[in-house]
C-alpha cells in the first residue's frame, strides 16, 4: 500500500525522429498518479464532443475535420496546471559516436535515459523531504536491443541513486502500445509538434495550426527554440556537445497564457 504522504508521478514517454531525420528527440508527459482518471475523463468528454475516436497522434493531426478537437486538447493541456510536458531534442550530426561505441542506437537510448533521470532528479530536489515515486509508461523503444526498456529502468534508477537518497525512484516501468494509453498519445502529439518545427516539416494546415497554438500558449512566435532548464510546464531541452562550439539553438523565456501557481 502506498504511503499517503508519498508523491507519485505518472510519466508517459514517446520518441520521434528515428527515420533518418536531422533531429531526434524524446518526450515525457507528466501528471500526479492520482490524476490519471481525471485526465482520461477530460479527454473522453472531448472525444464525445467532437466525435473523434481515433488514436491521438501527430501523424493524424493534419485533418481539418478534427482540427477543433486537437486545438481544444492543446488548450486542455495548458489550462490544467497538473499536466506538464518535457522533451529533449538532439541534432544527429552533433552526436559523437565515439562516445557511444560507434553506435547511434546506443546514443539514442542514452539520451532517453538522460532525459528521464535529469527530470526525476529535479522533481526529487524540488520536493526535498518528501518521498517521491515515479511510474513510467513508454511506447516501445525503437532499438535492436530487445530489452531496451528493462535496461532503461535499471540504468535510470541507478543514475538517480548516485545523486539522491531515493531508493528505486521508478517503481514501475511498463512498455505499452500507444493505442492503449491516452497519456502516451498526448506525449506523441506534443513531441511531434516540437520536432516537426525543428525539422521544418509541418506543411498541412492542421499541423501548422497546432504548432501555432502551442507556441501562442508559451508566448512564442514558433517552436524553433528551447526553454530555460527549470521551465516547469513545457520544457524543451536542446542537447548539444560543448566541444562543437557555441549553441546554435535560441533559448527563449516562456510567458504562459495560463500562468502556473507560484510554489
Amino acid at each position: 500500500m502506498d504511503n499517503p504522504g508519498k508523491l507519485i508521478w505518472h510519466i508517459a514517454c514517446d520518441e520521434s525522429g528515428i527515420d533518418g531525420a536531422p533531429y531526434y528527440g524524446f518526450g515525457t508527459l507528466w501528471m500526479k498518479w492520482q490524476r490519471r482518471g481525471d485526465f482520461s475523463k477530460l479527454v473522453s468528454d472531448l472525444r464525445i464532443k467532437h466525435q473523434y475516436f481515433d488514436e491521438i497522434k501527430w501523424q493524424k493531426a493534419h485533418s481539418k475535420r478534427y482540427q477543433d478537437f486537437y486545438l481544444e486538447l492543446i488548450d486542455l493541456f495548458f489550462k490544467r496546471e497538473w499536466l506538464a510536458f518535457h522533451c529533449i531534442v538532439i541534432k544527429k550530426a552533433d552526436v559523437n559516436k565515439s562516445y557511444h561505441g560507434g553506435d547511434y542506437d546506443l546514443a539514442r537510448r542514452k539520451h532517453f535515459n538522460m532525459l528521464l533521470q535529469a527530470k526525476i532528479k529535479n522533481v526529487i530536489k524540488a520536493h526535498k523531504g518528501r518521498e517521491c515515486q515515479f511510474r513510467v509508461v513508454v511506447d516501445p523503444i525503437a532499438s535492436r536491443y530487445k530489452k531496451a526498456d528493462e535496461a532503461s529502468h535499471v540504468i535510470v534508477n541507478n543514475q538517480v541513486k548516485q545523486s539522491t537518497e531515493n531508493f528505486d525512484a521508478i517503481d514501475n516501468y511498463l512498455t505499452k502500445d500507444s493505442k492503449d494509453s491516452v497519456q502516451i498519445q498526448l506525449s506523441d502529439l506534443l513531441l511531434g509538434a516540437v520536432m516537426s518545427a525543428w525539422q521544418k516539416k509541418a506543411t498541412s494546415e492542421g499541423k501548422v495550426a497546432i504548432q501555432k497554438a502551442i507556441a501562442g500558449y508559451l508566448g512564442w512566435k514558433d517552436l524553433e527554440a528551447d526553454t530555460a532548464p527549470k521551465e516547469r510546464k513545457f520544457n524543451i531541452w536542446y542537447f548539444y556537445e560543448p566541444k562543437l562550439g557555441p549553441r546554435s539553438a535560441e533559448t527563449r523565456k516562456v510567458n504562459l497564457f495560463y500562468p502556473l501557481p507560484v510554489r
